[in-house]
């Protein structure tokens, strides 16, 4: 099957909506909001989203989406961008496609080449060991920073950081 990979429209919000509503529903505790909470936000929450962060999709030859990965900044954290959102559909995972390495790839080529930031960083739950196991394959290292997950704060969040991104600029 062929794939593509591209950035999302700003009039794409309602396909944004029905990916993320289906990946928190698979995944709950991969994300930081949940379902229902996401599942009420206005249609000007939405359209907000695919207009201001990065957002890549991975899509079939029909034009369906099957994966997705967003980046944006951190505000409590100048000089840092964020893997968010990152999903893809379970029929779709695997395989020699690598969709989620493609989908990384996009957005942090993206954060390279449009932001100034000098880190980039995600969380992953302490519970989602397949998710760790992939991010660390791709080049992302523990910073040693760990945070309460906000949906269960007995539950934690490991922040990874991408090893080779900006290379040589000061921390």
């Amino acid at each position: 099957m062929a794939y593509a990979i591209r950035r999302i429209e700003p009039g794409e919000w309602r396909q944004l909506r029905a990916l993320r509503l289906e990946a928190l529903s698979k995944e709950p505790t991969a994300f930081g909001i949940r379902y229902a909470d996401a599942a009420a936000l206005a249609d000007e929450d939405w359209r907000q989203q695919a207009e201001e962060h990065a957002t890549f999709v991975a899509t079939v030859e029909d034009g369906g989406w099957v994966g997705m990965a967003g980046i944006a900044p951190l505000e409590r954290f100048p000089g840092t961008v964020c893997v968010h959102s990152v999903y893809v559909t379970s029929a779709h995972r695997g395989g020699a496609a690598k969709l989620a390495a493609r989908l990384m790839d996009s957005a942090i080529t993206w954060a390279a080449e449009n932001t100034d930031a000098a880190r980039l960083t995600l969380g992953v739950h302490e519970d989602n060991q397949r998710a760790q196991a992939f991010y660390r394959r791709i080049g992302f290292t523990d910073t040693g920073m760990v945070v309460p997950y906000n949906l269960d704060p007995a539950k934690r969040l490991f922040i990874l950081g991408y090893e080779g991104f900006r290379q040589g600029l000061a921390e």
